[in-house]
């Protein structure tokens, strides 16, 4: 479920929340549905259980996940979730397409492209 590559420059903390941030956004993880455990985790990945209690944090933070006081966490049912993501990408992709077009592409050459896929 959960790898972690030790030759990304970024901490480990940040590669399990976006691990578990792409699961929850693919459905993956559905709502409601229990996170693993920090210990559990911590020593299927060999990792220290406070770098799983911080990203575990840090998803809470971002509202990916609730904790329930003596029974762990568990997936957030929040849709709107999805809708933030999908905004936060049209925003570099419009970023990106202004750039292609200041150097010179043509709109219709974007199109072209984008349509492609």
């Amino acid at each position: 479920m959960v790898l972690i590559d030790y030759k990304d420059t970024r901490p480990i903390y940040e590669q399990i929340v976006e691990r578990f941030k792409t699961l929850i956004l693919k459905n993956v993880m559905r709502s409601d549905e229990q996170m693993p455990s920090v210990r559990n985790l911590a020593m299927e990945l060999s990792i220290n259980p406070n770098t799983i209690q911080k990203a575990y944090a840090e998803l809470e933070r971002q509202g990916f996940i609730y904790t329930v006081k003596g029974r762990g966490s568990f997936v957030s049912g929040d849709s709107g979730l999805v809708e933030k993501r999908k905004n936060e990408y049209m925003e570099q992709i419009l970023a990106l397409a202004r750039e292609v077009l200041e150097i010179g592409m043509s709109k219709a050459e974007l199109i072209r492209e984008i349509e492609v896929l």
